[in-house]
């Protein structure tokens, strides 16, 4: 198959992750937030209403890892499904993943979706890829100060403080926490997440089925 990961599925209790298809896009586009953290250097277009410039950047951004993709620098998008209803989207990044078995995530959640534990779902669904079927070592996150779900959501998880930076935004220069889980502390608790369809993809990964 040309682009395996679309029989790609991640299982945690009601909560199904499916990698984005071409017609998710517009739907994601139209259930993204507000509140949802984008890349402050990415460039703007001064001729699109800030709105239409944010669903824009998540459309490309969407493209740009699907067509990017390689072993040494991936990131997988996720369509979250709840019921099977589309709710937001969950990514999962490595840069030389090979070498430094080493993950990241981001999320974002649709409003109504929320305070419904759909969000640590989401996140224990990639980290049971990462860790239990990758073969990862650590997996780290970040959020502003001011973003507290996730950063509740990785401290439930076992996350520890990795330090602090500094970045500018479209709102100015903000505090940015940075966190890291090691696979002792994600091993040391039962996760319960079903992965099918894997195998294809591995190389894909960089790693032998």
């Amino acid at each position: 198959m040309d682009w395996p990961f679309f029989d790609l599925r991640l299982t945690c209790g009601a909560v199904t992750l499916r990698p984005v298809t071409d017609t998710d896009v517009p739907e994601l586009a139209d259930l993204f937030p507000d509140d949802a953290e984008q890349d402050p250097h990415a460039e703007r277009l001064v001729g699109l209403a800030p709105a239409a410039d944010r669903r824009r950047l998540l459309v490309q951004g969407i493209w740009r890892d699907r067509g990017s993709w390689s072993p040494r620098s991936w990131c997988l998008d996720l369509a979250v499904e709840v019921d099977g209803q589309l709710v937001g989207l969950q990514s999962l990044e490595g840069e030389d993943f090979p070498r430094l078995r080493t993950v990241d995530t981001g999320s974002w959640l649709a409003v109504p979706a929320r305070g419904r534990r759909t969000a640590v779902a989401m996140r224990t669904s990639v980290l049971g890829l990462g860790f239990d079927h990758l073969g990862a070592e650590a997996a780290v996150s970040s959020a502003r100060f001011d973003n507290v779900a996730s950063l509740a959501v990785s401290r439930r998880l076992g996350y520890v403080d990795n330090g602090v930076s500094r970045t500018d935004s479209p709102s100015g220069v903000v505090e940015v926490q940075h966190l890291r889980l090691a696979r002792k502390t994600w091993e040391a608790v039962r996760h319960s997440v079903t992965v099918t369809g894997l195998e294809p993809c591995l190389p894909w990964f960089g790693l032998s089925g």
